[in-house]
């Protein structure tokens, strides 16, 4: 869909190397005044290789790898400001505890800022816009109606740099007779070149003999399924496709050994690092609830775990008292947010008492988010199918925290809309598990703490 795919990403990272690699030999330059010796550059090449790989890997963290970086660049030059400048410090602090390099670049980092800065703004917003943009879009037709059919559509035909651009958008409801036998004329007269069908709708069976002879027998058009497409573009499942068979097609227990344990030592490992910090935290946040209201620390919430069993699972105290299993959203009761709460939030610290229920298997590091009892059974009563993401392990992090974005001032649903859009995430992800997928979204929440560039 995307205007070279997984090729321009990789495209773009490799951009990204040259443009370190030649703001380095810039940098020396300037340093010196003199073209860089080829000593001065060994000297250089092995500690700033090292940075090199830490550097995009800090770019993927960040989500400039991702579609929205590619496609939306208005936010661009402030995100590759703040990483770029992180990426600095990263390095100040490498020369600072790795000192057997031999050479102490303060200087040199100081200069390589500006320099790289600067490359990396031709490149990413000049330079790489320009070879990857298309001249011409493939001109398609899509048959379906509803709601995602739309939000497809808008998408899509508002970004250039998809490889598509839907010029037809036939309604099977509304099409009479006479309308259907004139669609391959007016295909022809718009030069369509790929036909998206909503091959799950009642109401586009009759059109879908026509899009066989006109796709497959006659080869005029190239096929592509909507909810495939949808999948592609939003990284979601369309909540209009959820019926029992979708779940019995494409959702089951994975059978995988040696991913399990993979998770499982994972997850042993991260409990561990998350109860070292816990244990270095509590003090401090001990004291600063005890000077804003005089409130409890940790709190035991009341929360479904896998097969809907119920889980104790443990917080430090970000509202103004413990609600073990409220049905209500923060914003619908009289239970508030605290500044320090706000604090351990924004930095996710709050969750980090729950390495006790990561150590004793009842949550996971990744997973679907898991709800207060109350809320929970009020969602399942409220929407058709909800339980059914309690069928993995919960998750500490998931794929809808990375990826939803939230009303102003939010960090989790607080509507039931915004509960069935996490609900489209929790899907995919239950779908499409796996250690690699487990791994992207580990780098996207350690990107989201660090960064906080919530809104890309």
């Amino acid at each position: 869909m995307l205007s070279g795919g997984r090729r321009a990403q990789f495209f773009l990272f490799l951009g990204d190397l040259a443009v370190f690699s030649v703001s380095l030999w810039v940098t020396l330059f300037l340093r010196s005044g003199n073209i860089p010796t080829k000593s001065v550059l060994i000297d250089h090449a092995v500690p700033f290789s090292l940075l090199f790989l830490l550097w995009v890997t800090v770019f993927y963290m960040a989500g400039l790898y991702e579609k929205r970086a590619i496609l939306f660049k208005h936010r661009l030059p402030t995100v590759l400001f703040r990483v770029q400048l992180f990426n600095i410090v990263l390095a100040a602090l490498f020369f600072f505890f790795i000192p057997f390099f031999g050479i102490t670049p303060k200087t040199t980092l100081a200069i390589y800022l500006v320099v790289s800065l600067g490359l990396i703004f031709v490149w990413r917003l000049g330079i790489f816009q320009r070879l990857t943009s298309r001249a011409t879009r493939e001109r398609a037709a899509i048959i379906g109606s509803g709601a995602e059919v739309s939000e497809l559509v808008a998408e899509v035909n508002n970004n250039s740099r998809y490889r598509l651009e839907f010029k037809v958008v036939c309604d099977p409801n509304t099409l009479t007779t006479e309308q259907f036998k004139e669609l391959s004329t007016k295909f022809e007269k718009e030069k369509i070149s790929i036909i998206v069908v909503d091959t799950e709708s009642d109401s586009t069976r009759t059109v879908l003999p026509f899009v066989y002879d006109l796709s497959l027998i006659k080869g005029k058009y190239q096929f592509a399924d909507f909810y495939s497409m949808y999948q592609e573009v939003f990284d979601r499942v369309p909540l209009s496709l959820l019926k029992y068979e979708w779940f019995l097609k494409n959702l089951s227990p994975v059978s995988n050994t040696s991913y399990l344990f993979a998770r499982r030592a994972i997850d042993i490992v991260g409990g561990i690092l998350m109860g070292l910090i816990t244990l270095i935290a509590t003090p401090f946040l001990f004291l600063a609830m005890r000077l804003e209201d005089g409130g409890p620390l940790f709190l035991a919430q009341e929360r479904i775990g896998e097969g809907g069993e119920k889980v104790l699972a443990y917080k430090f105290r970000s509202m103004t008292f413990n609600d073990k299993a409220s049905k209500d959203w923060v914003q619908e009761g009289k239970n508030k947010v605290t500044k320090v709460g706000s604090f351990l939030r924004l930095t996710s610290l709050d969750e980090f008492p729950q390495f006790l229920n990561v150590l004793r298997g009842e949550l996971s590091l990744i997973g679907p988010r898991n709800d207060i009892e109350g809320l929970g059974k009020r969602l399942g009563d409220a929407i058709p199918y909800y339980m059914t993401r309690y069928m993995v392990r919960p998750g500490i992090t998931g794929w809808a925290q990375i990826n939803q974005q939230y009303e102003q001032g939010h960090i989790s649903p607080q509507s039931i809309e915004e509960t069935k859009m996490r609900l489209a995430y929790d899907f995919y992800y239950i779908k499409n598990r796996s250690f690699m997928l487990d791994v992207v979204i580990a780098l996207k929440t350690f990107k989201r703490m660090l960064f906080r560039l919530s809104t890309w």
